[in-house]
């Protein structure tokens, strides 16, 4: 490649990433904030916000859980929000004893409850361990959030709430679920500590 041809990719990479987050955006907003909602009532009721994905989702999981535990923006205290993703023993029993498909669905299951918001990551919409968990903690009586990519895929099934992200290309998808990661984490910290 030449110095135009390199221009000319990074304007269209940078043209597809505005267009997906803008368009996200104007899809979704309403239901980032009634994420957010859901998110601080379980907070205020000692519920737990528990994600979980696989590959590049599971990445998002660890890393939005983490701005929760920590912080986002505000010096604040810890807030409760977990990472099914992290803990190697609990994953490889599991997967080795069982199948891959219940890695999350019995962590769902000894680690959640009612007063809890469930969120599954999937690019695809359509990840056998991911819809799994999302089923187990339906039936449970706890709040349960896909986020996807614009298919959607079975995330309608098993989902109380979907937040698709504008576009089928998984780049764009992933960079779109960081920026509604964070957008959710701003959201709760204003809604219960005050504006920063």
């Amino acid at each position: 490649m030449n110095s135009v041809e390199y221009n000319a990719f990074f304007k269209n990479a940078l043209r597809d990433a505005a267009t997906a987050y803008r368009e996200s955006l104007e899809s979704c907003s309403q239901k980032l904030i009634e994420l957010s909602q859901w998110v601080c009532s379980a907070f205020e009721k000692n519920g737990k916000f528990i994600l979980f994905g696989n590959g590049g989702s599971a990445a998002d999981a660890q890393h939005i859980a983490a701005e929760f535990v920590n912080r986002f923006r505000m010096e604040r205290k810890p807030l409760p929000a977990i990472a099914l993703t992290t803990d190697t023993s609990v994953l490889t029993a599991i997967s080795n004893d069982y199948c891959f498909d219940q890695v999350f669905s019995k962590q769902v299951q000894a680690l959640a409850g009612p007063m809890d918001v469930i969120s599954g990551i999937s690019t695809s919409g359509n990840s056998p361990s991911v819809l799994k968990a999302l089923f187990v903690a339906r039936e449970m009586g706890a709040k349960t959030v896909g986020i996807t990519g614009e298919n959607g895929g079975k995330m309608d099934q098993c989902c109380d709430l979907v937040i698709r992200a504008a576009s089928s290309d998984i780049p764009r998808i992933q960079e779109v679920h960081i920026f509604f990661g964070h957008l959710l984490c701003d959201l709760v910290e204003r809604q219960i500590f005050g504006s920063v």
